[in-house]
């Protein structure tokens, strides 16, 4: 495969990565950021704001693929609206006809659903919390312009650097609470990369993915297989939220069939392999050095 020429907007935890991985394998890879600190060396790092249309005009050439990964800074409508809706459309104003191929890194927020039942991409998408609703206009919004682009609903991201739970599993901080009995969807920051990198080779991808692993499992039984990975005794019932908020009106089980189908090759198939090797970064962090 001959190197391509891909522009990462918004390259934080995941986009990052998926520069990375796409420089890897030979492309040129664009990551752009308000600062470039912190992006992998292999990438070509670009400073700026992507609602500065100024700043994305001087980004000449054709592009093999956009990929938009920003997120909000904050957990607001305002955020969310200014991240998903706005700053989107200047990305599209800026690439959307010159990119072969775009995709959208959306999130399962936008399912309401609450039921434990199973959730796919033809399942009605009906949010009722803002996140998802926002999501669901942005979606919209990008196939409006583009409707050949590609949307990756991604369950919640957890790797290097978000592994908190086993963290505070390991000093006895992690509490259960409401909502812990709850299906909770995941996906590995590895797998996040690997399967929008996946869906930038695909000779024709659908329109919709859902970006979960192969089994959704509830935090309590998360969490007791974690404490029993580090030694330590599992979690006790609690009125208190040590750890973070509860959302328990979140209870759907997410199907990755179509991924799977497609040709997709899980790093981290389940919560064990993921958070097995955190649980393993985190005791080779505090072993002495010899």
């Amino acid at each position: 495969m001959s190197p391509r020429r891909i522009l990462v907007a918004g390259a934080g935890y995941v986009g990052a990565r998926l520069g990375e991985v796409l420089a890897a394998r030979g492309d040129e890879v664009l990551c752009v950021r308000r600062s470039s600190e912190g992006l992998p060396q292999s990438v070509t790092p670009i400073s700026a704001d992507l609602t500065d249309r100024a700043a994305l005009g001087g980004i000449g050439g054709k592009l093999d693929a956009l990929v938009f990964s920003a997120g909000p800074g904050e957990s607001t409508p305002e955020a969310y609206r200014r991240t998903y809706v706005h700053t989107l459309g200047c990305v599209l104003d800026a690439f959307a006809e010159r990119a072969r191929r775009v995709l959208f890194v959306s999130s399962t927020a936008v399912y309401a659903q609450a039921d434990g039942g199973w959730v796919d991409e033809s399942s009605p998408a009906a949010a009722t919390h803002f996140s998802g609703a926002t999501l669901l206009e942005a979606e919209a919004l990008l196939h409006a312009r583009r409707p050949d682009a590609v949307v990756l609903r991604l369950g919640g991201i957890y790797g290097p650097g978000r592994a908190s739970l086993v963290a505070a599993l390991a000093r006895g901080e992690a509490t259960l609470g409401p909502g812990d009995e709850h299906f909770v969807n995941r996906f590995h920051r590895e797998d996040c990369a690997g399967a929008l990198a996946f869906l930038v080779d695909l000779a024709e991808p659908a329109r919709l993915y859902l970006g979960v692993d192969d089994e959704p499992a509830s935090r309590r039984e998360v969490m007791s297989y974690i404490a029993a990975r580090l030694g330590v005794p599992s979690p006790s019932p609690s009125a208190e939220t040590v750890t973070r908020p509860r959302r328990g009106g979140s209870h759907k089980r997410c199907s990755n069939a179509r991924l799977r189908a497609a040709g997709y090759v899980l790093t981290y198939p389940t919560y064990r392999e993921g958070y097995a090797a955190l649980v393993d970064e985190l005791e080779r962090s505090v072993s002495p050095r010899a």
